[in-house]
């Protein structure tokens, strides 16, 4: 039932985004930031592909075993790229994405409920440093966890981890937009994790439209807003408990 919750709410926050034109804006400008750096990761990594590929093999003469040579080389672009697309994602999420989720955020818990509800308001500066503070565990367990997988993918375990790379991918990447409000109340962070592992289904449920191509970068740019209708409407900050102190445990 969580998993069907969590696909639901995703797909009312894209409808919701879609319709309501301050969020389309700031959805699309999420997007854009995300493409420009992946490209820009993806070129500087590739660069370094030919001299990797001769430290690895250099090319064969033989013709016999070249064609093995070329699909090392495949497969070392694919890796390569797999690489600068998670760089590119820890990059933008940290220091830019992350105001944008958040702002969307604030613009739907204001659509919902007409005011937003934090402990204390802070100076912009401030924000800015907290939630990248935030950001940065949201990020790197993520990532680091994918990264260990790519590799581990070429080892004849390589189906068995796509599997679980990509459930993985799908929870820690709806964690990344359901943890907006409660981080935004100051609610600890381990108490936020606890409720990341209490609803896990319902992460995967919300990650799982992220695993679908082409049509995932559309759900990963409008998430915050299905996120944040999905605390407001089950009142789940109150749940995991507010932290009224001036920063987060």
């Amino acid at each position: 039932m969580n998993l069907f919750k969590g696909i639901s709410y995703n797909l009312r926050g894209l409808l919701i985004g879609l319709k309501t034109p301050k969020l389309l804006f700031w959805g699309l400008v999420r997007l854009l930031v995300i493409i420009i750096i992946t490209i820009i990761s993806a070129t500087v990594i590739l660069s370094f592909h030919q001299e990797i590929m001769n430290a690895l093999w250099q090319k064969p003469g033989s013709n016999w075993v070249l064609w093995l040579w070329y699909i090392l080389s495949w497969l070392l672009s694919f890796i390569l790229v797999g690489i600068s697309a998670l760089i590119s994602f820890l990059i933008s999420q940290v220091l830019f994405s992350v105001l944008i989720m958040d702002y969307m955020s604030r613009i739907t818990e204001i659509k919902i409920t007409g005011s937003i509800k934090e402990p204390e308001k802070i100076s912009v500066a401030r924000l800015f440093v907290y939630l990248i503070r935030q950001e940065i565990p949201r990020a790197i367990i993520p990532v680091t966890f994918s990264l260990v997988l790519m590799i581990g993918g070429l080892t004849p375990l390589g189906p068995l981890l796509a599997i679980i790379s990509s459930c993985m991918a799908a929870v820690f990447l709806a964690w990344d937009n359901t943890d907006l409000v409660p981080a935004r109340r100051l609610v600890s962070f381990k108490n936020r994790l606890r409720f990341l592992r209490k609803n896990v289904l319902f992460h995967l449920g919300f990650g799982l439209l992220f695993l679908i191509p082409v049509v995932n970068i559309l759900f990963l740019s409008f998430a915050p807003i299905g996120a944040t209708i999905y605390h407001l409407e089950n009142k789940n900050v109150e749940e995991i408990g507010i932290n009224n102190s001036s920063q987060a445990q």
